[in-house]
């Protein structure tokens, strides 16, 4: 079982207040408006101070959907690979 998460770092958090769609975009979104959608969003993280405790959240989880500490479905993806690699060479 999995040790139960620790939010607080949401109560410091850039996005703390923002339209969740913004993070989550709705169903049936057309790739032209994902970018815009995304782009913004990856701005709100960019500035945020708890941007790290964010994505490392989301990567242990794993959060399918959404962005999460400026990284989306596919990047967050990525760094878990990235991650998991760097682990098992160590």
């Amino acid at each position: 079982m999995r040790p139960r998460p620790s939010w607080g770092w949401q109560d410091a958090a850039a996005c703390r207040g923002e339209d969740l769609v913004l993070f989550f975009g709705p169903d049936g979104e057309r790739q032209p408006e994902r970018e815009i959608r995304e782009r913004k969003a990856k701005e709100i993280c960019a500035a945020c101070p708890v941007r790290t405790d964010c994505l490392d959240y989301a990567i242990s989880r794993p959060e399918k959907y959404g962005t999460w500490g400026g990284l989306n479905e596919d990047e967050r993806a990525s760094e878990r690979r990235r991650r998991m690699r760097r682990a098992n060479a160590a």
